[in-house]
């Protein structure tokens, strides 16, 4: 459940117009793993989560990169760590950067109200004539009150391996049930093998299958999306 004293940004949220640098031309994205995104279109790169090559994300190569914006769902080192250059967004709050609107919210970052791990921020922006919500800060329940602050994206990041601070499988599928996005991109998942040892994530597998009605494809590490995406969900897998 996000905090109550978020309800306010809600009629800002309901007013989030699309700048004109960021009309519809769509988005690139290339995955570097774990939840690490990198989104380039609308005249701005925005990288998400980047992180050191600690606990589930042991063993893979850190993005040392450079974007215009780096949103972190926390400071934590496997979601926020200072390994990329750019306008780094880890507080909840307003920001306009390279044309586009960000806005984030607190929300409870485990299922005990963040009496373990705090409050992640959860991030809503618009970019490439897309709307995208990354919930990869939180594992608290939704309320009605989330689904009026987050609307309806198109593109939605979602954590969905399970562990203290990441929905599992049925609990994520029931973010996209409630949401209803068009295009939903799994992260903080064990992709193959069996996890690292300080790792309390699995696969997606449980995901999926919380989801039959829902189709899925592994798309490779680069996915190029240009609106409209069509009114019916899918799952686009990316390593």
């Amino acid at each position: 459940m996000l905090r109550s004293s978020l309800l306010p940004l809600a009629a800002a949220t309901a007013a989030f117009v699309l700048p004109a640098a960021a009309l519809a031309d769509g988005v690139t994205i290339t995955s570097y793993g774990h939840s690490a995104l990198l989104i380039n279109g609308g005249g701005a790169s925005v990288l998400v989560n980047p992180f050191k090559a600690v606990a589930c994300a042991a063993g893979l190569k850190e993005p040392r990169i450079k974007a215009d914006v780096v949103l972190a769902s926390s400071l934590l080192l496997d979601e926020g760590a200072p390994v990329a250059q750019g306008r780094f967004l880890a507080s909840p709050g307003g920001y306009s950067i390279k044309g586009l609107r960000f806005e984030g919210f607190a929300a409870p970052h485990d299922r005990l109200g963040g009496r373990r791990f705090g409050n992640g921020v959860i991030w809503r922006w618009q970019q490439g004539g897309l709307d995208f919500a990354h919930l990869g800060g939180t594992a608290a329940t939704l309320q009605p009150e989330d689904k009026v602050l987050l609307g309806r994206p198109d593109v939605l990041i979602l954590g969905v391996g399970g562990g203290a601070k990441v929905y599992d499988g049925v609990e994520a599928a029931d973010v996209v049930k409630q949401l209803n996005p068009k295009v939903v991109i799994p992260v903080q998942y064990v992709r193959s093998g069996e996890p690292p040892a300080e790792c309390d994530q699995t696969s997606a597998k449980d995901f999926l299958e919380a989801l039959p009605g829902v189709p899925s494809k592994p798309v490779g590490r680069v996915l190029k999306l240009t609106p409209p995406l069509g009114d019916t969900t899918r799952i686009d897998l990316m390593p």
